[in-house]
């Protein structure tokens, strides 16, 4: 099976040996999904870089299974290099599990770049600022409980892990706020601890070593 590839970094989307296993590897469990839903009327994710989507819907999924009375979701992403409809049905088909999500989404995702996306999916409202990274979570107000840092691999995509990021990410942030990231990458991990992260390195998914994750103090 492939996988959908970015034009502009050269990189793959997700895994193309089973993207959904990895995105319940590095993100929800790496997140502690979901055990940390429990207790938080909204649950609020955080993503750098929304590309097919696929970690939206798995988030999802995950929450409608588990879901309190009353409980929601709210999923906030960036994206500066937006994928059409048509390329996010054709990435995703092949995951049956999340056909209904897929269908709901790209019903309604937007067929031209605009400048932020909002849909309420019946409590689970989806946010995308489309642009530049930092641009996108300057205009965030929200207090994240979660961080999935996906953004291509920093030697690709360096854009997405400057320090300028993490501040943000810092702000947006509270006591307990956790992240994780298929990186390693030593100044990955160094950026996180300067805006008060605890960090860990953890076994990463089936051939990568390792990834990260953490907790801000």
């Amino acid at each position: 099976m492939g996988a959908p590839r970015s034009k502009q970094f050269n990189d793959v989307y997700f895994s193309d040996k089973d993207g959904l296993a990895e995105t319940q590897h590095v993100f929800l469990d790496g997140n502690d999904l979901p055990q940390a839903f429990a207790g938080k009327d909204e649950f609020v994710i955080a993503e750098t870089g929304f590309g097919t989507g696929l970690n939206f819907l798995a988030a999802w999924d995950l929450f409608s299974r588990v879901r309190s009375e009353g409980q929601k979701l709210h999923f906030i992403s960036v994206e500066k290099y937006p994928l059409c409809c048509e390329a996010i049905d054709a990435a995703l088909e092949h995951f049956e599990v999340l056909n209904e999500g897929r269908e709901a989404l790209v019903s309604v995702y937007p067929d031209e770049p605009c400048d932020v996306f909002e849909y309420d999916f019946g409590g689970v409202k989806l946010t995308i600022y489309f642009g530049d990274v930092v641009d996108g979570l300057k205009r965030c107000d929200a207090r994240v409980n979660a961080w999935f840092f996906d953004g291509f691999k920093p030697a690709t995509n360096p854009e997405m892990w400057r320090d300028a990021v993490f501040e943000q990410v810092g702000r947006l942030s509270r006591a307990g706020t956790t992240f994780s990231t298929f990186t390693s990458a030593g100044f990955v991990r160094r950026g996180l601890d300067r805006v008060g992260f605890d960090v860990k390195r953890v076994s990463g998914f089936r051939y990568k070593r390792h990834m990260s994750v953490g907790v801000l103090r």
